[in-house]
This record gives C-alpha cells, structure tokens and sequence, in this order.
C-alpha cells in the first residue's frame, strides 16, 4: 500500500496500542512540511527562497495531495505577494494532520476511539488497526540509519523531516539520538535529488526550524 510522506510521519507518532501522538507537536509540523514536499516531487509546487508557488494546478490524483494542492492554489492566488513557506506550515499543520489521520482511517490502518478527559473534554485516539504499512516503514529507515544501507529518494526526504522536526525518539524508540542523529543528518545533506527538491528540502528545514523555536518561545513562561 503507498502512502504518502505525511502519512508515514503520522504512523510514527502514535503509539500503537493507546493511539496517542507522540511528540505531537513535532508530527504536525513534519506532517504538513512532508505534503508540501510531495507536490515538489510531483511537480506541482516550488519552494526556494523561503518561498512556495504553485508551479501546475493539475490534479495528481491522490485525493490527499489535491486537497493540499486546491488549498494551497487558493492561498496563493489571493495575495498580492508571494506566500512563505512558514506561513503555509503555521496556516496547515493542524488541517492537515486531521486530514491524514481522516486517511490513515479509511484505509484501515489506524482506527478512532472517542474518550472524554476528565469526564468532561472531548479526546480522540487513533490505535494501530493494521501494522503491516509501519513495520515495512520502520524496517526502511533502520536499514538505511542502522545498518548503513543506501536510501531511495522517497527515503531520504522522509528521513530529512524527521531529522528536522525531531522526530528521533518517534523514529527509534528505545535509542538514544546521539545514535541515529549523525546519519540522519548525513542521508538529509546528501546529493539523493534533483536541485529543486534539495532546495525544496532545505527551505522546509529552515521553515521548520523557525516554527518550532516560535512554539517553544511561546510556552515558556
């Protein structure tokens, strides 16, 4: 079964058997950076410069992707300037995590419970329905960070957000980040694509990078 970027970080961050995300805040941002990148990949939009623009309004046929890319199209064509890649990222992370995980549900591969906090708020969680996409997935990345094996491209840009949002404990539970932290960012920095989705991925580096130093910032008292 393929699944997009977003997905895949999205399946990483919930526990499995709870349905809680963890490091929620991280999975949402590496969520929208990670549907932006696809429509880099699939020619549809370009980032560099700090910037996103809408290179081909052409749908692409995944529902998911073109829900972003009809968003993003509206987004853009009603400024009078080019739009910045951080704004996108602020504007979509929680929209587009609810839409993936909407998607990880139909499809069977995680399933929704409803709870209430307290007997009062509202809480919903979304525990493994069908491993079998997340074990493929965590046996690619430890091959290629583990045990040193060289990563297609699709790996290597989902290794980059991960790597970027922090997502190490998420990625290897159990391993301390000093262990997969250097190849990580090895495989992020190497020559694995085309020039615009290595810009692509740098200015999503530095969009994200932005972002989750505003969201501490903005916690600590």
């Amino acid at each position: 079964m393929a699944v997009s970027l977003g997905e895949e970080i999205m399946l990483l961050s919930l526990d499995d058997t709870t349905g809680a995300a963890k490091g929620e805040s991280a999975a949402r941002w590496g969520v929208a950076a990670g549907m932006l990148l696809e429509l880099v990949m699939a020619g549809r939009v370009t980032v560099k410069g700090g910037r996103v623009e809408v290179f081909d309004p052409t749908p692409t046929r995944d529902a998911l992707l073109d829900g972003r890319l009809d968003r993003l199209v509206r987004w853009v064509h009603g400024a009078s300037s080019s739009r910045k890649v951080v704004d996108w990222l602020t504007r979509e992370h929680a929209k587009g995590s609810q839409d993936v995980v909407a998607g990880l549900c139909a499809r069977g591969l995680v399933t929704e419970e409803k709870h209430r906090a307290l007997g009062v708020f509202p809480v919903r969680r979304y525990p493994e329905a069908d491993g079998s996409v997340e074990r493929e997935l965590r046996a690619r990345l430890a091959a290629v960070v583990l045990d040193g094996a060289e990563p297609d491209a699709r790996t290597s840009a989902l290794v980059a957000l991960l790597h970027a949002t922090g997502m190490h404990p998420q990625t290897f539970p159990g391993l301390p980040k000093k262990q997969v932290a250097p190849r990580m960012a090895e495989i992020a920095d190497g020559h694995w694509a085309g020039v615009s989705v290595r810009e692509a991925i740098r200015n999503l580096q530095a969009a994200i990078s932005t972002v989750t130093v505003v969201t501490v910032l903005s916690v600590v008292p």
